[in-house]
């Protein structure tokens, strides 16, 4: 460069002013860019909208569902239609004596249905049962498939059921296990069956919500949401409402297949949408479902608006269970691969107490009577837990997945591949059956005299 020659004749990366100023503007961009990034990728805050609609439980309404001085039905996945999985029975609480015990193989992930006294389930292996509630003893089996993970749903006489290979659904009769029709899928289904009136609901692994004519197996319509469905239906004044692994919750007119609303998850971050594993429960003019971005959601049944959420440290494959328990607000129970049983308030969303299960909660809670029932798949163990306190009640030595089911009379618990059969007993009774038995047995019969 000559000594006197112009700065403004050199370019401008040669000019430190500029050089700056192009840099500060650079790095201001990149700034907003990485905030606009940060924004779009990092994991959502938790939702609180108070303004939601929340319906307040009617007076008394425990006491109707059960009906006086005979066995309750418990004919679906996660007792009714509403997949509530709480039923308020009177005097099913600790401690327990077993009556009988059923099976060590194979896996059996689903919990059984209980109509009449008799136990309806198939197992991971595709053999469907009828058992005897009272002494536990095999009434008929079929093979109907090579593959099952789901739980056949009574109504009318009739089991329906879905399988995961080969894909397809079908109607038994429960009183044999005879085949009444059965159609063939073009995919695989552990959605359990939903029966309203003479129409069966169940979803896909293709993406579909299906309805049949229960009579006939007849299709009716289908339904296309956001991603391959895993849950079981729920449903309440005409709605059906599915979560699904495209990340939405969606509510469906039952009697057209014309969707209503559907709304998208959170999700964890990153662009991801979360995944809907957990069978929803709808209860308070809610909808409440587990989510595999580690929340627990609640939607106005109505609209679809988004009333809370809550994070939880795993996976929330766990179905809610949501109940009133007296002495406590309404409440939503579930589990989580974070190890913990959450009591979350069904209105807020606020957390009432937190169980240490000591290992992931794969399936869903149940509440019976004021007990709730979780199960842990690391330990594979079972606990009772006081709805009102979160203390643990109870502990029984197996358990998996899904723990626990009543016909009011008797408490059903579900191993990792077995049924037990338990009887509500007093304290005292326990107290004299141990001391019965370490009472030394009178000898019978007469001694003989000598002979002379």
């Amino acid at each position: 460069m000559q000594e006197n020659e112009p700065t403004e004749s050199l370019s401008w990366w040669k000019q430190p002013k500029k050089l700056t100023a192009v840099i500060v503007v650079a790095l201001a961009v990149l700034a907003g860019v990485a905030a606009i990034a940060w924004s779009e990728l990092r994991r959502p805050e938790d939702v609180s909208n108070p303004s939601v609609p929340f319906q307040e439980p009617v007076a008394n309404q425990e006491k109707k569902k059960t009906p006086p001085d005979r066995s309750t039905p418990w004919p679906t996945f996660r007792l009714d239609r509403q997949r509530t999985g709480y039923l308020p029975a009177k005097g099913i609480m600790p401690p327990f004596k077993r009556q009988w015990k059923y099976g060590d193989e194979p896996l059996l992930e689903f919990p059984p249905v209980i109509v009449d006294e008799s136990l309806y389930f198939v197992d991971n292996d595709g053999f469907a049962f009828a058992l005897n509630g009272k002494n536990g003893r095999v009434l008929w089996k079929r093979k109907i498939a090579r593959l099952n993970a789901s739980s056949p749903t009574y109504a009318d006489g009739r089991l329906y059921i879905v399988n995961l290979e080969p894909g397809q659904v079908m109607a038994l009769n429960a009183e044999n296990g005879r085949q009444i029709w059965k159609k063939s899928l073009p995919c695989r289904t552990e959605s359990s069956p939903l029966v309203v009136h003479d129409e069966v609901y169940f979803g896909c692994e293709d993406g579909n919500l299906y309805a049949l004519k229960a009579s006939n197996g007849r299709t009716e319509w289908t339904t296309g949401v956001a991603g391959a469905i895993k849950g079981a239906p729920a449903y309440e004044n005409g709605t059906i409402f599915i979560g699904d692994y495209g990340g939405a919750m969606t509510a469906i007119r039952a009697k057209t297949g014309e969707i209503q609303w559907q709304t998208q998850a959170l999700g964890p971050g990153l662009g991801q949408p979360g995944a809907f594993y957990s069978t929803p429960a709808v209860a308070y003019g809610r909808v409440y479902v587990g989510n595999n971005d580690s929340r627990v959601y609640s939607f106005d049944a109505k609209t679809g608006e988004l009333a809370w959420t809550y994070s939880t440290g795993g996976f929330v494959y766990s179905g809610p269970t949501v109940a009133k328990v007296p002495g406590t607000p309404p409440t939503v129970y579930i589990g989580s691969f974070d190890g913990n049983a959450y009591a979350l308030d069904a209105r807020t969303g606020e957390n009432r107490w937190t169980f240490d299960m000591g290992g992931r909660v794969i399936g869903s809670l149940s509440v019976i009577g004021r007990t709730v029932y979780a199960a842990t798949f690391d330990g594979t163990s079972t606990y009772g837990i006081s709805a009102a306190s979160g203390k643990q009640t109870y502990k029984f030595f197996s358990g998996a997945y899904m723990p626990a089911i009543s016909d009011g009379e008797m408490l059903y618990l579900v191993g990792y591949s077995s049924i037990h059969a338990l009887k509500p007993v007093t304290r005292k009774q326990l107290k004299a059956q141990a001391k019965a038995k370490k009472q030394p047995q009178k000898k019978t019969g007469k001694k003989q005299k000598n002979a002379g």
